[in-house]
């Protein structure tokens, strides 16, 4: 008996198989080759191809200039990444750039408070009431400013001002160039505020930092207009930051600071791009300018009436 269903099992699988296997073949054969089958070759569509030939249509004027190679998706990553680094390895560049040049700037009328961080002994203070320090060099000695931290924060903002025009002439970037360059004044400015004035208070120094910003934003717009209107406007300029408005000011000090800043910002132009990037650059000294301003201008011996300026709703020109 099992002898007999197993040979009619038999029979049935085999003639099951026989009516399955065309079929599955025709299926397999019909998926593999559906792209080819039963389609003659052609040649390559023209410009204006229609829609039987499963190619979209394309347009002509695309099509005379060739055909546009994809870029693959890691030449993009890879363009993007080199844009990022480019823009981060700028940023370093900058700050280690103009940390240096930044020391330049203030270096030129530094101060030192001997006292500082001795209980015992008491700093000398001026009719103002600033801490008094020991400097030297020609803003102190022979110009005569007192080393206190308002003159020294004053003529390092002036120096960074002269490199910060320049820094506009920069193609790109020119922004975070700045930005760096008065990141690293504050800082200074806070670090001398507790160092050597012991001013332990946050909040109070926050108070100082921010009138020091002030003053920046007014100090750019005061000598880029004494830039553009003259060096009468300039030297009022100096005379209001640098001076505080003191009427006893000597002009002829005056007069070497603007011929100073002029000769630094003709110098500035000139050297190229790179060698600021650098911080190749070390400032000169206005006692350099002494022998021209000493020189008579040409306009005095000029009647006034016969002297170039605007005329004044008197008659008389400026």
């Amino acid at each position: 008996m099992a002898s007999k269903t197993c040979a009619s099992c038999l029979r049935t699988l085999h003639r099951q198989s026989r009516s399955i296997t065309p079929r599955a073949s025709r299926l397999n054969t019909s998926r593999a080759f559906s792209s080819t089958v039963a389609r003659p070759l052609e040649p390559n569509p023209g410009p204006n191809a229609t829609p039987r030939t499963s190619i979209p249509p394309v347009d002509p004027a695309r099509a005379e200039g060739g055909p546009k190679a994809q870029t693959p998706v890691s030449i993009k990553a890879a363009a993007g990444l080199k844009k990022v680094a480019g823009r981060a390895t700028e940023t370093y560049t900058a700050y280690g750039s103009t940390e240096l040049l930044y020391k330049e700037c203030a270096v030129q009328a530094d101060y030192s408070i001997p006292q500082a961080g001795k209980d015992e002994q008491e700093t000398p203070k001026t009719e103002s009431g600033e801490d008094l320090g020991v400097g030297s060099g020609w803003w102190h000695t022979e110009l005569g400013l007192q080393p206190t931290f308002s003159t020294w924060s004053q003529v390092t903002m002036l120096h960074m001002y002269l490199i910060a025009v320049r820094f506009r002439c920069f193609p790109h970037g020119n922004q975070t160039w700045q930005q760096h360059l008065l990141d690293h004044f504050f800082y200074d400015a806070e670090n001398r505020m507790i160092v050597n004035h012991n001013m332990q208070a946050r909040g109070t120094r926050n108070k100082y930092l921010k009138d020091m910003f002030i003053q920046w934003r007014g100090l750019l717009a005061a000598y880029d207009e004494g830039l553009v209107k003259g060096d009468a406007v300039l030297a009022a300029a100096v005379w209001r930051n640098v001076f505080k408005a003191n009427e006893d000011v000597n002009i002829k000090d005056l007069a070497q600071i603007v011929s100073y800043m002029r000769r630094a910002l003709k110098g500035l132009d000139s050297i190229p791009d790179e060698t600021l990037m650098s911080a190749q650059l070390q400032f000169g000294s206005p006692k350099d300018e002494a022998s021209v301003v000493a020189l008579r201008s040409k306009m005095m011996d000029l009647p006034f009436e016969k002297a170039p300026g605007k005329p004044l709703p008197g008659g008389k020109k400026a």
